[in-house]
């Protein structure tokens, strides 16, 4: 096994810890702040505050591991989730605190900010044949994690019962354990020691390419779009009367929706073009709106959630690819960490937005808000694909 398929397992297997964790903390942790804090609308805050801190974070952690190499890096991101599991394990047992359950959210979303970065390791060691693969499978890691995370979370919800929620936290830490621990299998070589962050062209030439506007504006709108269905999901579904499994049920699918398309969607945008990817994805996302505004039964949840997995696949992995295809290999620290700064940016806002409109106005709000940008998106990678076929067409158009 050569060593870039050799990473991509080691990233692959971090990634289904890491998206387990997630995908736990995820399905208790706007319960959790209902429970704790005096407003209903403030539920989403602590998860809000975890997409905070993970886009304040997205640039120091690029920076850092382009000093001290990504295994180095991605392990400090694993003791900062490991603090923040256990600042939510003493809040739910002992301290009772709305505000240390939001203090466990900004450690958390440090946390993620290193492995969110797992994506752009896997084409480190990758040749341009394989790099949409590469992504595409580090991403499939999830799989796992989308079938597990809910089960534990429902496994260990009571665990320390008549106390709900804390297990769900015991178990976030132990898989953070582990995860350290495979890390260290990790072989990705550290940059020269004459690297600076700000190498190769200025940002303001990179950003004004229409290939980086339309990439990082489907990662923005993807994940945003995701998390701000996904987060009022079980909110929505116990105020109708679900039971917490119901609603775990629900997470579980579409988790896996999110992450079970990585084994193919890296080969369908090389067989279709990555612009014809993030296409079909915000197609998918208007199809996912449309499901969630027909009813509210137990197979509404589950039909549009597993949409909405669909949808965020297509478009993230789509333009996490074509980010990669814009940069020159001394840029992608500086190019990476802008990326994400910018996305998970308009996930906090989205993740606040999420308990207010659902608090305030209702689910069908929640989904409505899908439509613009979405469209947006879809109209962006169209103009891209008729720029790109248009260039292609006049450099095959032979001298006169």
């Amino acid at each position: 096994m050569d060593i870039a398929r050799r990473n991509v397992l080691v990233l692959s297997s971090c990634q289904a810890l890491s998206v387990g964790g997630m995908v736990i903390v995820t399905t208790v942790v706007a319960l959790a702040g209902q429970v704790l804090a005096d407003n209903a609308a403030y539920a989403t805050v602590p998860l809000a505050l975890q997409m905070t801190a993970n886009m304040v974070m997205a640039i120091p952690a690029s920076l850092l591991m382009s000093r001290i190499g990504r295994r180095a890096g991605f392990t400090l991101g694993q003791a900062f989730g490991i603090i923040g599991g256990l600042i939510g394990i003493y809040t739910l047992l002992y301290a009772k605190s709305f505000g240390l359950l939001c203090v466990s959210g900004l450690f958390l979303g440090c946390h993620n900010a290193f492995w969110q970065f797992y994506r752009f390791a896997a084409v480190d060691t990758a040749d341009d044949a394989y790099r949409s693969r590469a992504i595409s499978y580090v991403l499939a890691g999830g799989v796992v994690a989308a079938l597990a995370g809910p089960e534990i979370a429902k496994r260990t919800v009571d665990m320390f019962d008549p106390i709900m929620f804390a297990g769900a936290y015991v178990s976030f830490v132990v898989l953070c354990c582990i995860n350290a621990t495979v890390l260290q299998l990790l072989r990705i070589p550290k940059p020269p020691a004459d690297w600076h962050f700000g190498g190769g062209r200025p940002m303001r030439e990179i950003i004004r390419q229409p290939a980086f506007i339309v990439a990082v504006l489907s990662a923005m709108a993807g994940y945003a779009l995701m998390v701000l269905v996904m987060t009022a999901t079980p909110l929505s579904m116990v105020a109708r009367g679900f039971a917490f499994t119901d609603a775990a049920f629900v997470i579980q699918w579409h988790a896996f929706a999110m992450f079970a398309p990585g084994f193919f969607t890296g080969h369908l945008i090389r067989k279709f073009g990555v612009s014809a990817i993030i296409m079909a994805g915000c197609l998918i996302y208007l199809v996912c709106m449309a499901v969630n505004l027909s009813g509210v039964s137990i197979q509404n949840f589950w039909f549009g959630l597993v949409l909405l997995g669909l949808g965020w696949n297509f478009t993230f992995v789509g333009g996490t690819t074509l980010l990669t295809e814009i940069h020159r290999p001394e840029e992608k620290a500086k190019v990476q960490a802008i990326n994400d700064f910018m996305v998970f940016g308009t996930s906090a806002v989205a993740s606040f937005s999420s308990g207010a409109l659902q608090s305030l106005i209702g689910w069908e709000a929640v989904n409505m808000a899908i439509a613009a940008p979405a469209l947006v998106v879809f109209m962006a990678a169209f103009w891209l694909r008729r720029q790109r076929h248009d260039t292609i067409s006049q450099t095959d158009i032979p001298a006169l």
